[in-house]
């Protein structure tokens, strides 16, 4: 039953208070069950459910009547097709409800994994969350950790108990842990302000996408005005992907696998999702955890009709023994399927370089990309010529040394750079649409997706 507008004022709990703070000035509170809150309204005007689970009953923990008031709420936006935020400060499932709050939970899950890829599912976690409500988070689509956010399976008592381990909530599920380690939280934020902000904000992003307004194209910097130099030298891709957006995006799990960006933001006031090597970090190359990372962020656009934009500079696939064991092949192989299988309009610009697998792997023409672009003087190769002629010539190579090895290499790179064709040959056989200028890419980009039928693909998000 829905009931009278809540202020400020009249918020009569933490939980209240919170959503309170979260919504716009139209928040309607919908039902007080046991231990959770749930409120309609807005966030920036864009319609959400949301609830938030009471810390001062019990610890917040997970009840029958709670986690049935969870279940519905999330049905309630699949219903009226909306996004739905949960703020999660809770212990678990409550105890002394035995085996039938164990269900109840499971029936929280269940509702969240029919919603998913329906509705964007948003988690903000504002102190512990524990058990089935460590789990309850990790079911959605985006996890935001305020500063006393703590998310765990096991307690420390218990790890202590059982593995002999002395570990603190904090180190055992906080921020460095989720959002360096594990990458189980997409935002970190260093205010529960600042984490429902930033709830609010995703919400917008992935519900009120928007269309392309050619107008405000213009007027952005040059992308290409941070690059080196040297194109040896490593540098940030974050500008870069700043100066094409209309301005900074929200990064996504921006400290776990950092050597890829991922990052919501806006092109001609249409939402895009943007996956981007970082030179700054592992050289910009494809590793184990990086690959799952894009993977589920392109799984995520697509699910909602996102429109994808890769910006690439990218020298292969890390190698190692610690890669292989990681899992390199399996969770690399996850970003393959999810770009293949994506529906939404894809565009891909080579800004520096492009080779081998993770070519492939980047956005390219044969995978399903709508466009690909490159910068001038982009390579695009199976491997760079330096190394691919220390690797056709080793035995030439293996008798010189110093200097005339020197030179013997940059001779037989350059004769190799004009025998594969290197960027004219990949735009020759179709597979780069259009060399193009750094400081139309803007404007390149947003004719494709302003041409672009709206489409989102038919899967769910699972939790890469």
């Amino acid at each position: 039953m829905t009931l009278a507008p809540v202020s400020p004022a009249t918020a009569a709990s933490l939980a209240t208070s919170r959503l309170v703070r979260l919504l716009d000035h139209d928040a309607v509170l919908h039902e007080e069950a046991q231990g959770v809150v749930v409120m309609t309204g807005s966030v920036s005007g864009t319609p959400v459910v949301a609830f938030a689970t009471d810390s001062s009953v019990q610890g917040g923990a997970m009840g029958i009547d709670g986690c049935r008031a969870i279940a519905e709420a999330t049905d309630l936006a699949v219903l009226n097709g909306i996004p739905i935020i949960g703020i999660w400060h809770s212990g678990g499932a409550r105890l002394r409800e035995g085996v039938s709050a164990l269900h109840a939970v499971a029936q929280v899950f269940t509702a969240q994994t029919r919603a998913s890829g329906r509705v964007p599912q948003l988690s903000v976690v504002l102190g512990p969350a524990a058990g089935g409500a460590a789990y309850g988070p990790a079911l959605t689509d985006i996890v935001i950790l305020g500063p006393e956010g703590r998310v765990f399976v096991t307690g420390p008592d218990v790890v202590r108990r059982v593995t002999g381990e002395d570990v603190d909530m904090l180190r055992l599920g906080g921020p460095d842990p989720h959002g360096r380690r594990s990458g189980v939280v997409h935002v970190v934020s260093d205010t529960d302000e600042d984490a429902l902000d930033s709830a609010r904000k995703i919400a917008v992003l992935l519900h009120t996408q928007g269309a392309v307004d050619l107008d405000r194209i213009p007027g952005r910097p040059d992308p290409s005005r941070t690059l080196p130099g040297d194109p040896r030298r490593a540098y940030d891709m974050r500008p870069i992907v700043t100066d094409i957006l209309d301005e900074p995006g929200l990064e996504l799990q921006g400290r776990w696998a950092p050597n890829v960006l991922t990052v919501l933001g806006r092109i001609g006031g249409r939402t895009v999702g943007v996956v981007a090597n970082n030179p700054l970090r592992l050289g910009g190359c494809l590793d184990a955890a990086s690959g799952e990372k894009a993977a589920r962020f392109v799984r995520m656009c697509d699910a909602f009709g996102v429109p994808l934009l890769f910006l690439v500079d990218v020298p292969g696939y890390l190698p190692g023994v610690g890669q292989e064991w990681d899992g390199v092949v399996r969770r690399g192989a996850k970003l393959l399927h999810a770009y293949a299988a994506a529906s939404v309009p894809r565009v891909t610009v080579v800004v520096h370089k492009s080779f081998g697998g993770a070519y492939i792997a980047m956005g390219s023409k044969g995978l399903g990309a709508d466009a690909v672009y490159a910068w001038p003087g982009a390579q695009i190769d199976v491997m760079g010529a330096t190394a691919a002629v220390e690797v056709l010539h080793r035995r030439e190579l293996a008798v010189l040394e110093g200097e005339a090895r020197v030179e013997a290499v940059n001779r037989l790179a350059a004769v190799h750079a004009e025998e594969t064709g290197g960027l004219q040959r990949a735009v020759d056989s179709g597979v780069v649409d259009a060399i193009i200028e750094p400081a139309d890419s803007r404007a390149m980009i947003a004719a494709l997706l302003a041409q672009a039928r709206p489409v989102r693909g038919l899967n769910a998000n699972i939790p890469l």
